[in-house]
Order: structure tokens, then C-alpha cells, then sequence
């Protein structure tokens, strides 16, 4: 492989661990570019789960250092993603992803209306709502959450943002701090089953993080001192892309 090939998996690992701490949907740029580079599918999916679990080091560390939030916040929602991200990455190495995708797509339309309609929850949270511990509908939730980012990733962190500041609460700052808390704990576990089925690059993984790592420094530093505002401005403009993604629109348009 030419020089410049890792130049490029790290450039884009900068901005795919950025919008991935920041909102969501950076892993859809490095899948893409992982298998433009000729990783098959399910290879792709394995190999980037090293790059997110190294940028969510990074970026827990730094909301941890800014006192974002605090790890008692996030443990008793990640137990049930943990679950579910097990299952959910027995299922990527066996099932094709083109119908979980359209699916996902539709639901992206969905919740870029609901972040769009109601901008003091995202921005403001509801204090009311959070509680010590999760209710039986909130480990259901953060159950599913955890299937679909164990079988794909790409796009969990917008439905962890949804049901950590609809369904628990939180003020879209420190939901944000959570869900890479959470996606750093499930992560391991899906890589524990990828790597039993031999689809991790590793070599390719560990470049891709190095640039991960270094975007989701600098997403977690604007995160916290622009406010729930931009975050929430930066949410809507990735839900679009992301969505026109799933749904196929870039691929019929003919990029």
C-alpha cells in the first residue's frame, strides 16, 4: 500500500472521530473509505471498532478532565448496551447490512424532526427525568441501542443522544459525554467477537485510530466550551447526511 493511503486513513480518522464525539456518524466516512481501500463489508466493520474504541478513550478522558460528567451517570445504562452489543455483533458477522440500513435511515428522518421540533430538550435537558438508576423502559431502550451499535456502529451515537436526553434526561452536553462513556464500554465486547471471527485489519485499525483519537480531542474540547446550542446545530446537519446515506439518496444521485 502507497505512503499516502495512511495519510488519508488518518485525515479522515481526525474527522470521523470528531463528528463521531461530537454527534454521530463518523464511522459511515471510515467504513466507506475502509473498503474503498478494499477491506470487505464485514472486515470494514470489524476494523473500525479499534479506531472507536481508542477515540472514546480520548474523548472520556477530556469530558472527565472538564467534569462533564461523572462515570455513576452513565454505568447502569452501558450494562444494557453492553448486552445488546454482543448480540448485535454476533449478528454483523453473519447477516447483510442493505436492509438494516434503509431501516435506519427512515429512523434518522424521524429524529432529525424530533431534534428539530423541540430545541429546549436537546438544549436544556429535563432535569425531572434523570434518575439514579434506569427504569425497566430505559434498559429496554439502551438495550436495543446496544444491538444496533454492536452490529453496524455507525449512526448509534444519534439514537444514544436520543435516549439519553428524551428518555433520561440529560442536557445534550453532558448526553453527549455519556454516550461516549457508554460506546466505550460496549465497544471491547464487539471487538472480542469480531476478532474470534477474524475480521479486524489490524495494522489499518490501529492508523485509523491514531487520527480518531486526535478528532475526538478536539470534539470534546468544543463540545463542552460551545454549548448544547452548537452541538445540537451540528446534530441536525449529520442527521441529514447520515440519512440520505442509509437511504441510498448518495448512491442514486450517482456519488
Amino acid at each position: 500500500m502507497e505512503w499516502y493511503y495512511y495519510v488519508l486513513v488518518v485525515l479522515v480518522g481526525v474527522f470521523a472521530g470528531f463528528l463521531n464525539t461530537l454527534a454521530g456518524s463518523g464511522s459511515i466516512i471510515s467504513l466507506a473509505m475502509l473498503m474503498f481501500m478494499g477491506l470487505p463489508a464485514n472486515v470494514a466493520n470489524g476494523t473500525n471498532r479499534i479506531a472507536i474504541l481508542m477515540q472514546n478513550i480520548v474523548g472520556v478522558s477530556s469530558f472527565k478532565k472538564q467534569k462533564v460528567f461523572t462515570f455513576k451517570e452513565g454505568i447502569w445504562l452501558a450494562i444494557p448496551a453492553i448486552v445488546g452489543s454482543v448480540i448485535g455483533a454476533g449478528l454483523a458477522v453473519e447477516i447483510n447490512e442493505e436492509m438494516m440500513e434503509k431501516t435506519i435511515g427512515g429512523l434518522l428522518v424521524f429524529l432529525f424532526f424530533i431534534v428539530l421540533y423541540k430545541p429546549d430538550a436537546w438544549v436544556k435537558g429535563q432535569a425531572g427525568l434523570v434518575r439514579s438508576k434506569p427504569s425497566i423502559w430505559q434498559i429496554v431502550i439502551f438495550f436495543f441501542i446496544g444491538l444496533y451499535g454492536g452490529f453496524i456502529q455507525a449512526g448509534v451515537g444519534f439514537f444514544l443522544l436520543a435516549g439519553l436526553v428524551l428518555g433520561a434526561g440529560f442536557d445534550l452536553v453532558k448526553a453527549n459525554a455519556i454516550k461516549v462513556f457508554i460506546v466505550l464500554l460496549y465497544t471491547p465486547f464487539a471487538i472480542g467477537v469480531f476478532v474470534m471471527n477474524g475480521q479486524i485489519d489490524y495494522k489499518i485499525g490501529f492508523i485509523l485510530a491514531a487520527g480518531n483519537m486526535i478528532g475526538a480531542y478536539i470534539a470534546a474540547n468544543f463540545a463542552v466550551s460551545w454549548g448544547a446550542k452548537f452541538v445540537r446545530y451540528i446534530l441536525l446537519g449529520v442527521i441529514v447526511f447520515a440519512s440520505l446515506k442509509f437511504l441510498g439518496v448518495y448512491e442514486m444521485l450517482g456519488f
